[in-house]
């Protein structure tokens, strides 16, 4: 009898000690979840990017990180210093989408192996989406310049927001005119 006795008491303390442990455990995530947040607020994760041109201090095709630190948006490849261009000399952002073949040679002399046709069908297959992001900005001297940045689909509308949420003006795509400028020109044509 006293060894069923102990047998339950040792249930319910081992019961009770996994209940302690899973609440521990949860609040210690909950506590890491939001340590991570703030820290997510305070600096702006760094987005890998292959630098195409125009980015002064950078060579082209170099692939690296892109960032905001404070006032100014820094490129950085490697270890190698990181050339960098203050917020408030940006005078724009573009943002836009394109189309890559992958493969190389290789799957060039694959689609072309494959009989009746069937080469168009690995090419649907072939090509990575990427977004390009252009930064027009004006250098120490007042020079104008242009940097395109190619990012993975979906990150190049993120770092521009994040660039407008710095102050950064962003111009009206074209095709977006206002109504007052379509009113004012069907009141010319009259």
């Amino acid at each position: 009898m006293s060894n069923l006795i102990l047998s339950r008491r040792a249930l319910v303390v081992g019961r009770g000690l996994a209940c302690l442990t899973f609440v521990l455990w949860l609040s210690a995530t909950a506590i890491g979840q939001t340590g991570s947040e703030a820290q997510s607020a305070a600096a702006a994760p760094a987005i890998h990017v292959t630098h195409v041109l125009g980015f002064e201090g950078a060579r082209q095709n170099a692939s690296g990180e892109l960032s905001i630190q404070g006032n100014a948006m820094q490129f950085q490849q490697g270890g190698s210093p990181a050339a960098q261009v203050t917020t408030s000399s940006i005078q724009d952002v573009f943002v836009g989408g394109q189309d890559k073949q992958v493969g190389g040679t290789p799957m060039m002399l694959g689609k072309a192996a494959v009989p009746f046709g069937g080469g168009r069908v690995v090419s649907l297959f072939s090509h990575k989406k990427y977004d390009s992001l252009t930064v027009e900005y004006l250098d120490g001297n007042g020079g104008f310049h242009g940097a395109i940045f190619q990012l993975n689909k979906g990150q190049a509308q993120t770092f521009k927001d994040e660039l407008v949420a710095k102050g950064i003006h962003v111009a009206p795509a074209e095709g977006q005119g206002t109504a007052q400028s379509t009113t004012e020109g069907k009141n010319e044509t009259k």
